[in-house]
């Protein structure tokens, strides 16, 4: 007996230790940047221009502005929360052949942009990127089409609920950083430790703009249940494109359906949209 609640001692002094340790480091668990930057759109064939901007914090960041040939729309491009903006090419590629221009910014501490990133900083940035194109751009708010993609879909989000856009896609998103957690962590106890919100379901709830949801059967990292409750909490005007595939190549896996879906979300007349 004794042995045994030793043994149940040191298996709680463990989980107890490693739950701390999960708390303490838990921004290292939601950001992975990367700062060197491993090609950029010219080596793939198409002109681009480096942007700078500057944060309502003064944190100066850095993006990539893709021009279309003939523009049909501008999209703001809010990427995941691992790598760079070096990493969205094949991305970048599909919305210019769309007929989109592309501004796609790395957030703070992320590839050459400054500072360390926080999920307020995150906003922040999508904001910086947002006035940038109005502002630098001469691009009217309600004629840019944000999409977010993983976490980038719980920043694309926010935006999109606290400033006027045209309209907003949301790919692979998970409906708030706690109900994430709870899924890939089930053994811990994050409903009361994390610190982070990303509260995607609660955004969509203010959006009226025309919104597609973007979300694999086989997303192996944001389980699909998540992208089809986003949907069924959004107001319409809103569309659901499945595809297949992984959380990271399911665009590219599933590229015909991928893009068919955008070109007919893209090209469909706003009055046409359920009301």
């Amino acid at each position: 007996m004794k042995a045994m609640l030793g043994f149940i001692a040191t298996g709680l002094a463990a989980y107890i230790a490693l739950v701390a340790i999960m708390y303490l480091t838990q921004s290292r668990q939601v950001y992975f940047p990367t700062s060197a930057l491993v090609t950029d759109p010219a080596a793939h064939g198409m002109a681009y221009e480096d942007v700078w901007l500057g944060t309502s914090d003064e944190v100066r960041l850095h993006g990539w502005f893709v021009p279309a040939d003939e523009p049909r729309g501008t999209l703001l491009f809010l990427h995941g929360n691992a790598g760079n903006i070096s990493h969205r090419i094949d991305s970048i590629r599909i919305f210019r052949e769309l007929g989109l221009s592309v501004l796609i910014i790395d957030y703070r501490g992320y590839g050459q942009s400054e500072g360390a990133p926080t999920e307020a900083g995150t906003y922040r940035d999508a904001e910086a990127a947002l006035a940038y194109l109005r502002s630098e751009r001469g691009i009217a708010a309600d004629e840019v089409v944000v999409f977010g993609r993983s976490l980038g879909s719980a920043i694309a989000a926010r935006l999109a609920a606290t400033e006027t856009v045209g309209a907003l896609i949301l790919e692979s998103a998970f409906t708030r950083a706690v109900d994430l957690a709870a899924d890939l962590m089930p053994w811990l106890p994050v409903r009361w430790i994390l610190r982070f919100e990303y509260d995607t379901l609660d955004a969509v709830k203010s959006i009226h703009v025309p919104l597609l949801v973007i979300h694999s059967v086989g997303d192996e990292i944001v389980p699909f249940h998540h992208g089809r409750r986003i949907f069924e909490t959004a107001n319409e005007p809103k569309r659901f494109l499945e595809i297949q595939g992984g959380h990271n190549d399911g665009f590219l896996r599933s590229k015909a359906a991928y893009i068919e879906g955008l070109s007919a979300f893209l090209a469909m007349p706003r009055q046409a949209l359920p009301e």
